[in-house]
């Protein structure tokens, strides 16, 4: 349904899978923040499905000063016992110049890119993040509260630190509304930090909705690894949809 093209972000040039929506009407754009593992087939395969709701949707790979998406594949398959595991033991620092700043300029560049696609309404942007992705669409919603409307993340962790620019602090500039599914078995996102996380969106007065998938591990929207339950992705899928129809208006 889509394609791969390359657009220009902070610090050179970034692949970014492409899959457009309505070609006769204005309509609002898409911006998907990949997880971990990386720009692949199963992200394309959401991107196009998001696109089947009406939208222009763009997945760039964030990963970009580490490498081509193809670089940074996984080289077995994630389904079978301990291949995910190895893969995140092995996958090096593919984060390289993720800073806060670069992670900054970068959203920019994603959000002109998509903006400039046919048909796209610059002003009428949802973002939706998986994994290290969701805490990048909860950044882009900080950063851009002009542009973006609606912000989903999914099995994101490491909301909540000491940082000063952690995202539960910066989080207070969105104007999006927001909807978080939290996997109910994650380290990287224990009860007190989603606890942590839903005072700071009431604190903001930013409307929101937060769940936490019952048995669902981190990283349960990804079909092409072993942690993935069907039920927690497609309820997210459906979630999704709903949050998107009601901020991002119709065609």
């Amino acid at each position: 349904m889509g394609r791969t093209i390359t657009l220009q972000a902070a610090d050179g040039a970034a692949e970014a899978y492409l899959a457009p929506g309505p070609a006769d009407t204005p309509h609002a754009g898409v911006l998907l923040f990949i997880d971990a593992i990386g720009l692949r087939p199963r992200i394309e395969e959401m991107a196009d499905r998001i696109a089947g709701w009406g939208y222009t949707v763009l997945a760039p790979n964030v990963f970009y000063r580490a490498g081509s998406a193809e670089e940074l594949a996984p080289r077995t398959d994630l389904r079978e016992p301990g291949a995910r595991e190895a893969f995140f033991a092995g996958m090096g620092n593919r984060r390289e110049g993720m800073t806060a700043t670069g992670l900054k300029r970068d959203i920019a560049c994603y959000l002109d890119a998509l903006a400039g696609q046919p048909g796209v309404d610059g002003a009428r942007i949802g973002v939706t993040g998986y994994c290290m992705g969701g805490m990048l669409a909860l950044r882009a919603a900080a950063a851009h509260p002009d542009r973006v409307r609606a912000a989903g993340a999914f099995h994101a962790g490491n909301l909540v630190t000491d940082d000063p620019d952690s995202v539960h602090r910066v989080i207070r500039t969105a104007t999006a509304e927001i909807l978080c599914g939290h996997a109910d078995n994650d380290r990287s996102n224990p009860p007190d930090q989603i606890l942590a996380l839903d005072a700071a969106l009431r604190e903001a007065g930013i409307k929101h909705t937060t769940a936490v998938y019952p048995d669902a591990p981190h990283g349960f929207t990804m079909a092409d690894t072993s942690t993935y339950q069907e039920a927690g992705a497609e309820r997210h899928f459906r979630e999704l949809e709903d949050l998107f129809a009601r901020t991002l208006g119709g065609r």
